[in-house]
């Protein structure tokens, strides 16, 4: 009974420990996607312009 007791009790510290672990990498996961998503916002925006000016000069050449 205590061998089993204490079996128990370190497969709740084991997973006491993992849930911190992976609780601290979710947090992680979650800012970096906040991150990554800002970044390609600004990509987006940057191809959206350069888009806009190569539509801006390819109206002023002379059609042939």
């Amino acid at each position: 009974m205590d061998d089993e007791l204490t079996r128990l009790e370190a497969q709740l510290e084991q997973l006491i420990s993992l849930h911190g672990a992976l609780r601290a990498e979710n947090l992680a996961l979650r800012s970096r996607v906040v991150k990554l998503e800002a970044e390609n916002h600004q990509l987006s925006d940057k191809v959206r312009r350069a888009a806009e000016r190569l539509e801006a000069v390819l109206d002023k050449l002379p059609e042939t």
